[in-house]
């Protein structure tokens, strides 16, 4: 099979690239290369640049390579622009993914894995201290962004039911970490990379309100190894192949909740820094506590996280020294 990946100069769609690879799959990668980087991907891996609203050249990358598979991960992914600039969100997340699958169909490709999010949940009622979230947890996302993601997988999923397009749509979770520094995460957009930012610049991170209803009062979630979530999708390519007309839908993620202090209190220990975050003010869409239930994906796809918070955390620091080496 030749598998497709939009968004495959991306932190994320690199590495996915890299694991299809070496799982023996071909790969094509699709990128616009608004935020993704060439340099990422593995020698001989093909690049097209275009966006996936550009259905023409979709189509025609569909055909000239013979894809039968596509990994879509193309998209725009910030919770904060997406409360600023909605009706950009819904242009690239839901419009392009439809372009999207107009062509995968029209093209017969048999089996599509859709990149989603753990935003799709929005702030979960009763989630306690010790609860978790599963795949029939309702959704009610608190953001554009997630609303996006959950509008993609109902499109998947009614695509998938017209036409027979084997489906699988992944919520992922927090991603950190890297395989090899070059393939580290370039953006300063999620936790990680802003409190390396700040400690290399000599200032404190932040911490985005206090007085969220969990034991230290800060925002809990579950933070994946960009390596396993790029094996998930791997797994879940397979899957695909080895039963036609499936629609799946798993949480990716490990199963264990840090609040936002503990983290930064990891990075200091990581980096060996000793800078305590001070406090600003909640950012608009942000759910106080999100940690998953893997247990589906391990039984559809026998795929289990397994790396630790530390492994994510000095990959992803010898990234950003490798793209900082002056600190900056």
């Amino acid at each position: 099979m030749t598998w497709l990946i939009t968004g495959g100069a991306g932190y994320i769609g690199a590495h996915v690239v890299r694991a299809m690879t070496e799982a023996g799959e071909r790969t094509v990668a699709y990128d616009d290369l608004s935020t993704g980087r060439s340099a990422r991907l593995p020698e001989g891996v093909p690049l097209v640049v275009g966006s996936v609203l550009d259905g023409d050249l979709v189509a025609r990358t569909l055909s000239e390579h013979a894809v039968t598979g596509v990994v879509h991960l193309a998209a725009k992914k910030q919770v904060g622009e997406s409360v600023a600039r909605p009706l950009h969100y819904y242009r690239e997340n839901v419009e392009g993914l439809r372009v999207l699958l107009e062509a995968v169909t029209a093209a017969g490709v048999p089996s599509f894995v859709f990149s989603s999010s753990a935003a799709v949940y929005g702030m979960p009622a009763g989630a306690g201290d010790d609860a978790l979230v599963t795949e029939e947890t309702p959704c009610a996302p608190m953001s554009p962004y997630g609303e996006t993601k959950l509008a993609g997988e109902w499109l998947v999923r009614a695509t998938g039911r017209a036409t027979g397009l084997s489906t699988a749509s992944l919520r992922y979770f927090n991603v950190a970490g890297a395989a090899a520094p070059e393939l580290a995460d370039t953006g300063v957009f999620n936790l990680v990379p802003m409190v390396f930012e700040k400690l290399t610049e000599g200032a404190a991170p932040r911490v985005f309100g206090d007085d969220y209803p969990t034991p230290d009062g800060t925002c809990v979630r579950d933070y994946i190894h960009v390596v396993d979530l790029a094996e998930a999708h791997v797994a879940a390519a397979h899957a695909l192949r080895a039963a036609p007309g499936r629609a799946l839908t798993l949480n990716i993620g490990r199963g264990e909740g840090v609040s936002v202090r503990e983290m930064i209190d990891r990075i200091n220990a990581v980096t060996g820094h000793d800078r305590p975050p001070v406090l600003a003010p909640r950012r608009p869409g942000d759910p106080a506590r999100v940690v998953a239930c893997a247990d589906r994906a391990a039984a559809e796809l026998g795929w289990k996280a397994r790396h630790d918070v530390e492994s994510m955390l000095t990959s992803a620091w010898a990234g950003w020294q490798h793209h900082h080496p002056d600190g900056r």
